[in-house]
């Protein structure tokens, strides 16, 4: 039997085979398989809690942000509550103080009158009189005079009488 080409191939196909189960191949490529399978099964754990803890995270921050806005919303509000209060306080005081002055000034106005009025009564009097006093005493006697005054302080006198009654 003469043993060919072919026959010869699977001898050694068979021998290599032998061989690399003799020596434990496949187990150690099953052991780094199982050892690679192992690593990227720990790498997905792992990534799947990352994803787990960053998506918590972002619910934190989301939260946080929302709270921030509300929060921001609220202060706007209320600064707006406050600002349109101050100008409606302002304007009251405005014009009250605005009513105080037209009133103080409305008083000082009615004062200079009065107090122009009473001048110009005592000029009037003043010049009046000298004018009286003048002309009588161009005009008139001494004795006249005296007996003009006497009776003048009479009836001052009564007339003061009756006005302190």
């Amino acid at each position: 039997m003469a043993f060919d080409a072919t026959f010869w191939v699977a001898v050694s196909f068979i021998i290599f085979f032998g061989a690399l189960v003799y020596m434990k191949i496949p187990q150690k490529i099953i052991e780094l398989l199982d050892k690679m399978i192992g690593d990227i099964k720990k790498e997905i754990a792992e990534s799947e809690k990352l994803r787990s803890e960053s998506k918590t995270l972002l619910d934190n921050a989301q939260n946080k942000i929302d709270s921030a806005k509300d929060e921001s919303k609220k202060i706007l509000d209320q600064a707006k509550k406050d600002s349109e209060r101050l100008v409606i306080e302002m304007n009251d005081k405005f014009y009250k103080t605005s009513e105080i002055k037209k009133n103080l000034a409305t008083t000082k106005i009615s004062q200079m009158k009065d107090s122009t009025i009473k001048e110009i009564k005592n000029t009037s009097i003043k010049l009046a009189v000298d004018s009286v006093k003048k002309i009588i005493s161009t005009s008139v006697d001494k004795s006249k005079l005296d007996n003009l005054f006497e009776k003048n302080l009479e009836e001052t006198k009564t007339e003061l009488k009756k006005i302190n009654s």
